[in-house]
């Protein structure tokens, strides 16, 4: 086995944070000041840019907890590295690329961010992580990287970015309406903290993507394949030691194609019959204007049965209006139209912001 020759203290010689040309010394200087002294946001950056810095071949990162117990897991630098060339290579990034970094530098995302400006010679900003990013950004950026909510609150302003990523969460069939006819380049990800972030992604704003779906491409050097449940399974060397084992229900075009259906963890089996709520819920994205999730509970007759989670004040009336409106969505057969519908003021969420179902479902029903 070659041993790793990465000098992870070498910063690329165009890299700049905030305007300033900064070397190894001076970003060492600078983040044990914005740990010391920053607001929170610049304390994780400044966190983050030590432990880059130091001597270790690994960093910890924190994982959102949306589909387990969040915890913190090792990262390799050497995935890192690859991870942030192979995204400047599929998204044509070279040096002095212009980039925000609008993402907590706490999780995968916002770290990832920080490293490719290192190693691939961006000159980076960054604002504090909020719901509505851009609000006070007066410059044009060629690169920038935002949650789905954070999508759906800078629409306004998303003009300053020539080319957006999008992870954290699917986006929506609404969202994706939104910015059709946008000059962005808006891209929805894929990826977890194991996959070093996105090992694929897919246009959601091209010409083509107006009249069919499109399948998710890979990043160079990342293959696919699915298991025998039909979920997915990626190969990725350059970020990942043995092949990853997800539980993503995929269509698979290709082995550098897929589409994405759902997760087979939250597969319900009512009256003998499996339904993805992922699919529900997008054909229900045009009918609820509120965050909502589909889950089920026990059912003596079904086995299981589907009911509706929405995020919104409850009242008879509105109950009343949606049911009807679900019962004239011809899109839904009989199996997957809900059973039952739950108004609730505020959802649970992961430390990342995603909803989390099962405490949303368990905070309802206790």
């Amino acid at each position: 086995m070659v041993e790793n020759t990465i000098d992870f203290t070498q910063i690329h010689q165009d890299f700049q944070w905030r305007g300033d040309s900064l070397d190894t010394t001076n970003l060492k200087e600078l983040a044990t000041l914005y740990r010391e002294e920053g607001e929170p946001h610049e304390e994780e950056i400044g966190k983050f840019f030590l432990a880059w810095l130091d001597d270790k071949d690994y960093v910890e990162v924190h994982t959102s907890g949306s589909t387990g117990t969040p915890k913190i897991i090792q990262i390799r630098k050497e995935w890192m590295f690859n991870s942030a060339k192979a995204t400047g290579k599929f998204f044509e990034l070279p040096e002095n690329t212009t980039a925000l970094l609008c993402l907590p530098a706490t999780y995968i995302a916002g770290k990832l961010m920080l490293v490719r400006a290192m190693v691939l010679g961006w000159h980076i900003d960054s604002v504090p992580p909020k719901s509505n990013p851009l609000d006070q950004v007066f410059k044009r950026y060629d690169f920038c990287a935002m949650t789905p909510f954070q999508l759906d609150n800078s629409l306004a302003r998303l003009h300053l970015v020539s080319k957006l990523i999008v992870g954290g969460g699917a986006i929506s069939l609404p969202l994706k309406e939104l910015v059709q006819d946008l000059s962005t380049k808006v891209y929805e990800t894929y990826g977890m903290t194991e996959t070093v972030t996105h090992i694929a992604a897919r246009r959601v704003n091209s010409v083509k993507s107006k009249k069919e779906e499109i399948p998710f491409k890979v990043l160079p050097n990342v293959s696919v394949s699915v298991d025998e449940r039909n979920c997915l399974v990626i190969k990725a060397p350059g970020v990942a030691d043995e092949p990853i084992i997800t539980n993503d229900v995929i269509e698979l075009e290709t082995y550098k194609k897929f589409y994405w259906r759902g997760r087979i963890d939250h597969v319900i089996n009512t009256g003998g019959i499996k339904i993805f709520p992922e699919q529900v819920e997008r054909k229900l994205e045009n009918t609820i204007l509120h965050r909502f999730f589909i889950t089920s509970l026990p059912d003596d007759a079904l086995g299981e049965k589907i009911i509706l989670f929405v995020e919104a004040p409850f009242s008879e009336e509105s109950l009343k209006d949606l049911t009807e409106q679900i019962q004239e969505l011809d899109e839904l057969t009989k199996f997957e139209r809900p059973k039952k519908i739950y108004f609730v003021e505020k959802f649970e969420e992961t430390h990342t912001g995603k909803i989390h179902r099962i405490h949303t479902l368990k905070a309802r029903l206790d």
